[in-house]
């Protein structure tokens, strides 16, 4: 039995890999970004708006850039929750959810 996934390949990769790059480099950004203080690393983000987050489980977080703004996410009975963080300041920006 052959693979029908290969004739396909070439065209999927020609879609992740755009993808992929820009996330890398958005990941070089970030890290950049906080090397030189332009934005409070993540840990630190999180380590201030994890424990104010009672009852609810810390689930994961993006990061908009150029914007520098971390959108960290919650998830408590059943409902999700998004905290929006200023990387540069740490203040907490606004919240969707409840």
């Amino acid at each position: 039995m052959k693979p029908t996934f290969l004739p396909c390949l070439p065209l999927v990769l020609a879609v992740v890999s755009p993808a992929a790059a820009a996330q890398g480099r958005d990941s070089v950004a970030a890290w950049q970004a906080t090397r030189t203080g332009k934005l409070l690393p993540l840990k630190e983000i999180e380590r201030r708006v994890v424990p104010t987050m009672k009852g609810a489980q810390y689930i994961g977080f993006d990061l908009e850039l150029p914007s520098g703004v971390y959108t960290l996410k919650f998830l408590r009975d059943g409902n999700v929750i998004w905290v929006d963080v200023d990387g540069r300041t740490g203040k907490v920006l606004g919240q969707t959810g409840r």
